[in-house]
């Protein structure tokens, strides 16, 4: 048996994410089991301290993310996972997360909601809680995957993206993506590279922890090491202290978003499936990528030229690959599963009036099938 057969496995998307997290470099998990996200859980449980890590099962999910936020402020690549009720729970001390800078990634399998739901059942409506869930002006980074594969590769682009940028980084998957299983080579260690925080190198005296560099992130240093610092979730100044001054909130605010904004090709990616001669967009994400790119194949077969735009990252929203894309074409049409159109909303403000776009929802907590985007084809 050759090397890469001793290593393909039919992986489960949860397990291909507990993967990823152990590839990245993860050194602790707390959580609370919730479906359809628990397998995260059980796999971390078995496999952080094989790796040195730490596997904690917190109280609630409100202790989850605080305790993951204490982790990483304490040196360690820290990560948990839940679903809807549970990231609703989160949204405070991600808030936290968020005002100081901390790195963490969380990973939200959508299921169908509102509320408890349809517990066991695949969703896609918390797109823009992942956005906008904490209150005030902030912002994070998403990615959303589409395959198993994509499971595991964004697991460790989570924890690139959040390290390097000093950000938490959300993976939103759904039911579909996370139950489904596929053939997954693991790659091997140093075949993806891995991304560590900035360290601060003068003297600890003068460490400022929010003292932007030109990239516009700041040094992050460990609590327990000789750089005392303090990190606070009310407005503070570059020192980590509550400042209280309208010029240093316009800084801080905009240094938040800038850092992103000045980094957006790098976060920002896509993918394209026949999209060179195509006269029918679909935009989708998640467990709607799969059901699009086979509609879109038996389209063409038909004699309908569709192709497919699946938005790997979700926030922020790639508002100039879907305006490019939308160009070309007279219609685009968004599956999802959510009532609202959540994603056909943005996509709607990118395009404008003058492009038709049309729906496909589904919110009884089944999966959008390629038949359902045919008809509207």
């Amino acid at each position: 048996m050759s090397k890469v057969e001793r290593k393909v496995r039919l992986i489960q998307g949860n397990e291909a994410i507990a993967a990823g997290a152990v590839y990245a470099g993860a050194g602790f998990y707390a959580g609370y089991p919730i479906t359809p996200s628990s397998e995260i859980m059980n796999d971390a449980a078995r496999l952080m301290p094989r790796v040195g890590g730490i596997f904690v099962q917190m109280e609630d999910e409100i202790g989850s993310i605080a305790a993951v936020v204490g982790a990483s402020l304490g040196g360690a690549k820290a990560f948990t996972a839940t679903s809807g009720p549970g990231f609703s729970l989160m949204q405070e001390n991600l808030g936290v997360a968020v005002m100081g800078e901390v790195p963490c990634v969380l990973i939200n399998v959508q299921r169908s909601g509102p509320s408890t739901g349809l517990a066991t059942k695949p969703g896609q409506a918390d797109i823009m809680q992942v956005r906008w869930g904490r209150h005030g002006d902030q912002t994070i980074i998403a990615l959303c995957p589409g395959s198993v594969p994509e499971c595991f590769l964004l697991t460790v682009k989570a924890f690139n993206l959040s390290e390097k940028f000093r950000v938490p980084v959300v993976l939103v998957t759904d039911e579909v993506i996370a139950h489904a299983r596929q053939n997954f080579a693991i790659p091997e260690p140093g075949e993806i590279p891995l991304v560590e925080r900035k360290s601060p190198a003068g003297p600890p005296e003068k460490y400022r922890p929010f003292d932007a560099e030109e990239d516009g992130v700041a040094p992050l240093a460990a609590y327990g090491g000789e750089y005392v610092f303090h990190i606070s979730s009310s407005m503070h100044g570059p020192d980590g202290y509550s400042n209280n001054n309208p010029d240093n909130a316009i800084w801080r605010i905009k240094q938040l978003h800038e850092k992103i904004e000045m980094h957006r090709d790098e976060i920002v990616m896509t993918n394209t499936y026949d999209t060179d001669d195509m006269d029918v967009l679909l935009v989708a994400c998640g467990a709607t990528t799969g059901a699009s790119r086979a509609a879109a194949l038996e389209a063409r077969r038909n004699g309908i030229r569709a192709g497919v735009l699946h938005l790997v990252t979700i926030w922020p929203f790639p508002d100039r690959e879907v305006k490019e894309l939308a160009g070309r074409v007279k219609k685009v049409v968004v599956p999802e599963m959510n009532y609202a159109g959540q994603v056909a909303g943005e996509v709607q403000k990118v395009i404008g009036p003058d492009t038709e776009l049309t729906r496909v929802n589904k919110y009884n907590g089944q999966i959008i099938t390629p038949r359902d985007i045919l008809e509207v084809l």
